[in-house]
Formats: C-alpha cells, structure tokens, sequence
C-alpha cells in the first residue's frame, strides 16, 4: 500500500512512522508513507497557502491552488483508490472503515489547518472524510497518524500473528475479552480457571461470553448495530 500526506507541518508525522509496527510495516516493503510539504505548491515566494476568508470571520482557510496542483501532480504518479480529507465534520472513523481502507492500494491524505480548506477542493477533489473523533485538533496530522496505523496494521504480513488483528475490539461490533498472562496468581487475584483448561473450545466460549458483557456494560450502542 502507498500513502500520501499532504501537510504544513510535516515534522509532526515523522516518529509516528519510524518507529514500532509502523516502521516494520514499511520496512517490510508492506507500506510506504510519503510525507509532502504543501507550501512547495505555496502561491507565491512567500509560501503563502491560506488567505483570509470571504464573508469576514476569525481564523485563515487553506487556499484551492496549493492543494489542486499537489493533488493534480501527485495524481500523475499514481491513481488514487480514495483522496482522504481529514476533519472533524467527517464520518466518524470505525474499524468497518479502517477495514475498507486496508484493502486499497493507494491512499492520498489532506491535513487541514487554521478553519479548514477551501469548500471547492472537498466538492472537486476529495472523495472521503474523516474525522476521528467528536473534537477539534489544532491540526489534521495527528488525525492522518491514527488512520494510517490503524489501516496500515490490518496489511497482511504487518503483525507477527496473522490472527491478532482479527480479534482486536470492534472487528464484530465487541469490545475484546479480558486477557492475562503471568503469573497466574498476582497479589491474590488469579487467573480464570477456563484459560489454564487446556479446553479450546470452552476457551472460545469464556471469552465469547465477556466480550458480549464488557460490551453490554461499556458500549450498548455496538450491540444495538
């Protein structure tokens, strides 16, 4: 898989990449993430890419220039599967969608900055927004982080055990089991007896049984989906 971001702060994305499961997966040759400095398409020598906004108001917005001739441009190296927005009045990003997107091969990302982007870029160019939570960020990179991890570690081949990812929480509308590991008996709590079984299928059935409870009790509104 192939992603590109366009930011104006570009240092912001560079540990998130370089270091853990991100890291491998690029080092693997499963993902390659290309970060780009919107203001190498600024309007002027001054690498001016956002204005004041018509009908007055606090707060700058990102020109249609820089941003249609990076895309225009990038979009010669390679045809993009989904051209992302990031934004907090996005569809709210969920494992379905996370699972979509690991399923494409080439992704290019918008981070937005001071309100926002000019409208006639999302109506021309973009073809899906994001938002990560009901919150605003002082940016749109922290935003592309999550994604891009939460894409780049369903990459078959990304994680050690090709199963992990198939039980983590959300992949069937549960919260994930408790789970633990040694000792057995810590400070005078143990471990479930079901778990030192040996009883795989009992195992499954236990683990089955608290992912429907923490559900119920930490987030009905899955259960209802």
């Amino acid at each position: 898989m192939h992603i590109d971001i366009l930011t104006v702060l570009p240092d912001l994305l560079t540990s998130p990449f370089e270091h853990s499961i991100m890291k491998r997966a690029q080092d693997k040759g499963l993902l390659t993430v290309k970060v780009h400095q919107l203001r190498q398409w600024a309007v002027n020598e001054y690498g001016q890419i956002d204005d004041y906004q018509y009908g007055g108001g606090a707060g700058m917005v990102m020109m249609c220039e820089p941003l249609a001739n990076a895309i225009e441009q990038l979009s010669k190296e390679r045809a993009y599967d989904e051209i992302i927005y990031l934004t907090p009045d996005g569809e709210r990003l969920n494992q379905k969608t996370a699972n979509s997107l690991s399923l494409k091969n080439n992704l290019l990302m918008i981070c937005g900055h001071y309100k926002g982007i000019d409208e006639r870029i999302r109506q021309q160019y973009v073809t899906k927004e994001i938002s990560i939570g009901d919150y605003v960020l002082s940016g749109g990179e922290l935003a592309a982080a999550v994604l891009v991890d939460s894409i780049g570690r369903l990459l078959p081949g990304v994680l050690g055990d090709e199963t992990s990812a198939l039980t983590d929480s959300f992949q069937d509308n549960l919260l994930a089991p408790p789970v633990y590991t040694r000792p057995v008996d810590f400070r005078g709590i143990k471990v479930p007896d079901v778990l030192m079984s040996g009883d795989h299928k009992k195992i499954d059935t236990w683990r089955y049984e608290q992912s429907v409870q923490r559900t119920k009790d930490r987030r009905p509104d899955l259960l209802e989906e």
